[in-house]
């Protein structure tokens, strides 16, 4: 076996070589890192913190807030401009929700923090190190939130322009500041497109000659307020002084012809217009309750055109059920239950009223909670929100909150459902005292009775739930008497029971 040795020269020359491929790959390694460092710092410094977003975006809705308080004084009448109004409200609305839950999260976290401080510091160490992991994720999360969020109203903000400009060519509706509490409480929250859409179908007029009796269907789910809805359209003095006479009637009342006839003949008027009486319209407004029966319809529909001899009388149709929609003339108009992010913004406004929800931060974290559990359930809402707003302590709220997070959690391992949900669908519940565990409060039926035919009883829900009113037996009690048209005062029939007389009795049998 032959061995090779290589001249001096070569083993310079390859030193040499190895010496240069060395600076060099040392070069291009230290300039990657010198770019990626560079890279990284330009990055940090560029990416926005969640305090700049969150400032950023409350000056973004305190902007909204300026155009939509100044759109909701004003009769707007331009169908186009209350799309554009209700789609800034929305992101208005979702901008509001994402700050008060990022505030109330918080408040969460610095409740746990305490509550962990207690335990052993092994058991610390550990909740540390995997908070560290999951806080940075987090974060990311709710900078991506409020970022869309902020994104989202400052694009809708620059498409108003115009809407801004042409507000001024619309006249005011109210003659008076009013604080936005006050505004909400005696007006529909978040109606005002629908209210138009009838509103322009009443006050248009058929052409010469039309035979077709014209017949607007409003369809939507229980108590979410159709009525309500239209009556305040017929309480808009231009619809009042264009019809001579407006009737409200149910399907109840034309069951057979003759009713139908007595009706026509000698219907008692729920509004006469003796100004316009030369005109002879006439608005019929019929609430379709229980189920639709189209056999009465018709015969209802026939003797209507014979005497509604007007081509300007109209018709308006209201129903829980979709059914309906095919009896209209027109589109119908369709009311839903409002969004998450708008009833959180409707109950905070009403609930802390003239107080600043931002000088009561725990308290604006308990009435987040409470909007969570009531499910957007705006009927059952305006109880508490008076409960609360009439005993606005600290140390009251969180007693409700003790109680409604009991009272939920042992109705839906009960009953499989949240307690509202039978309420908002007029289904027998069962509720509870908060001064009493003992007694619970069977909720069998309600109704409601015009303020004006029906003084209604003096007795009140929130009293016997909440308060140390203590009835006994069966009775009646005012779950709201609405302050906007129609008035009405919503009644529950109700029962106590006495748990322990009741488990006395079954041992005993």
């Amino acid at each position: 076996m032959r061995h090779f040795v290589l001249p001096s020269t070569c083993w310079v020359i390859f030193l040499r070589e190895s010496g240069t491929l060395m600076e060099i790959f040392v070069s291009a390694v230290l300039g990657e890192l010198a770019t990626r460092s560079i890279n990284f710092v330009i990055s940090r410094s560029s990416k926005p913190k969640v305090a700049d977003v969150e400032s950023s975006l409350q000056r973004a809705l305190l902007r909204a807030q300026v155009i939509i308080d100044e759109a909701t004084d004003r009769r707007i009448t331009n169908q186009a401009m209350l799309q554009q109004l209700e789609m800034l409200k929305d992101a208005m609305y979702k901008g509001c929700y994402i700050l008060d839950t990022l505030k109330y999260q918080s408040q969460d976290e610095e409740d746990a923090k305490d509550h962990v401080v207690s335990y052993s510091s092994f058991f610390l160490s550990k909740v540390n190190s995997l908070k560290g992991t999951r806080s940075a994720n987090r974060k990311m999360h709710i900078l991506e939130q409020l970022q869309d969020a902020l994104d989202n109203l400052s694009s809708m903000i620059i498409n108003v322009k115009e809407l801004v400009v042409f507000l001024t060519r619309y006249p005011c509706m109210y003659h008076q500041p009013y604080s936005m509490h006050l505004l909400l409480g005696n007006c529909m929250f978040s109606r005002q497109m629908e209210a138009e859409l009838v509103r322009n179908f009443l006050l248009c007029t058929q052409p010469n000659g039309a035979e077709e009796l014209e017949v607007l269907p409003v369809v939507g789910p229980g108590r979410v307020g159709k009525s309500t809805l239209v009556a305040h359209v017929c309480n808009d003095e231009r619809v009042r002084a264009h019809f001579s006479e407006i009737m409200f009637l149910s399907n109840h009342d034309f069951k057979d012809e003759k009713v139908i006839t007595s009706l026509w003949e000698g219907c008692v008027k729920k509004y006469h217009n003796s100004r316009s009486s030369k005109y002879g319209r006439i608005l019929v407004v019929v609430e379709m309750a229980g189920d639709f029966n189209e056999d009465d319809w018709k015969r209802f529909y026939a003797a209507s055109k014979r005497y509604m001899t007007s081509s300007a009388s109209k018709i308006i149709i209201t129903s829980r059920s979709d059914k309906i929609t095919k009896l209209g003339t027109t589109r119908a108009v369709t009311l839903k239950y409002m969004t998450h992010e708008a009833y959180w913004y409707f109950l905070k406004t009403l609930t802390f009223g003239s107080n600043d929800p931002m000088m009561h931060p725990r308290m604006e974290n308990l009435a987040m909670e409470i909007s969570r559990m009531l499910k957007r359930a705006v009927f059952n809402s305006m109880d508490i929100i008076c409960l609360l707003r009439d005993n606005f302590d600290i140390h009251f709220w969180c007693k409700v909150v003790t109680f409604l997070r009991g009272f939920t959690k042992w109705y839906a391992s009960k009953f499989g459902e949240p307690p509202f949900d039978a309420l908002m669908q007029n289904r027998p519940a069962c509720l509870w005292r908060m001064l009493s565990t003992s007694q619970q409060i069977m909720v069998y039926h309600q109704y409601e009775c015009s303020s004006s035919q029906q003084e209604g009883p003096k007795l009140e829900v929130r009293s016997v739930m909440y308060g140390g009113v203590k009835p006994s037996g069966r009775f009646e009690a005012v779950a709201w008497r609405s302050p906007i048209p129609p008035y009405y005062n919503y009644i529950y029939s109700c029962e106590v029971r006495d748990l322990k007389t009741t488990s006395a009795k079954r041992k005993r049998s």
